[in-house]
């Protein structure tokens, strides 16, 4: 529709961007007015293209989740991963319109699935992973309104209780490592105790990362390469394996093995703190022993101290500076 004879006079029905684009509607006495306006709104937008509206953009969630993922998330070491879970997000979302997209649909959508016993700590996941897409795309110029999740908090979740074994299940286990069906899972989960190395670092190891007294990590977590010393027997044993070993990698996968001993022995972990459980162990028993809590950092490869000041209070002089130092010590 451009012109037409209504009722209270001629209306002018034109949308001169074309479809997405704003629509102009205005009703004069006269068909030559309605013409004249017609005619000096198609001329305005041609002299100044900037006046003329932007179009609608029409673009689905997942629409940008994959420009993320081709200009960005490519090059991610968890992208594709992530990616994944970013898919299974928006379809979860009903896959709207990114630009329709408004803050209390992502709050309406954590609400039910907190109802369904999702955990907080998966929200939280959820919303940072979404929220970092928008972030990267302003940043890239592929989305120029603001981030609908930017002004959303993330839930406060309560830290868990830090579990760590003791010497006498320490014993237990690896006692059941030793006699359980996969012989991989004892010296794994010793490489763990001897360095704090997550599970999937000890188990993926390479024939180049045993270095004389020396285990470089290089799938790590953080994308960093670090090293930590072990004892001349741990060495000998792993250049063994080494020489054993058909391939480049010493071990194979041992995770289903761990849970087995871990039940044999019958040690009762908080969920999700399996084979975490042996990492926690030794942080734990390095600050019991009177390590340094800066050494721990950089051996835990943890990219800020905050992260490994939850072991602090199991040293054995943990803030005993307020007991000689309070103001009432000096007091006679």
């Amino acid at each position: 529709m451009a012109i037409k004879k209504m009722a209270s006079g001629w209306l002018v029905d034109i949308q001169p961007a074309g479809r997405g684009g704003k629509r102009f509607r205005k009703t004069f006495k006269t068909q030559a007015e309605a013409k004249v306006y017609e005619t000096w709104l198609k001329n305005k937008l041609v002299e100044s293209p900037e006046w003329q509206p932007p179009k609608k953009d029409l673009r689905k969630l997942s629409e940008l989740v994959d420009i993320w993922f081709e200009h960005h998330g490519l090059g991610l070491r968890a992208g594709k991963n992530t990616y994944s879970r970013l898919k299974h997000l928006c379809a979860s979302l009903g896959d709207p319109i990114a630009e329709k997209f408004a803050p209390e649909q992502f709050a309406a959508y954590r609400r039910i699935r907190l109802a369904d016993g999702i955990s907080q700590n998966n929200l939280n996941r959820e919303h940072s992973y979404l929220r970092s897409v928008f972030n990267e795309l302003r940043r890239l110029g592929y989305w120029k309104s603001e981030n609908p999740l930017e002004k959303i908090r993330q839930f406060k979740v309560q830290e868990r209780e830090l579990t760590y074994l003791t010497h006498a299940q320490i014993q237990k286990l690896l006692k059941e490592t030793r006699r359980g069906r996969n012989p991989d899972t004892d010296l794994i989960t010793r490489i763990c105790l001897s360095t704090g190395s997550r599970w999937s670092e000890a188990e993926e190891i390479r024939k180049n990362q045993i270095q004389p007294r020396l285990l470089q990590f290089a799938l790590t977590k953080s994308g960093k390469t670090r090293a930590v010393p072990i004892d001349e027997a741990l060495y000998k044993e792993l250049m063994d394996r080494a020489e054993e070993a058909d391939s480049e990698r010493l071990f194979k996968y041992s995770y289903a093995a761990f849970r087995e001993a871990i039940e044999r022995a019958q040690i009762k972990l908080p969920e999700g703190q399996l084979t975490h459980v042996l990492r926690h162990t030794f942080a734990s028993h390095f600050m019991m022993n009177g390590g340094n809590i800066l050494i721990l950092q950089r051996i835990l490869g943890h990219s800020s101290l905050a992260m490994t000041m939850k072991y602090a209070h199991l040293a054995p002089d943990h803030l005993q500076e307020a007991v000689r130092l309070n103001p009432l010590s000096f007091t006679s």
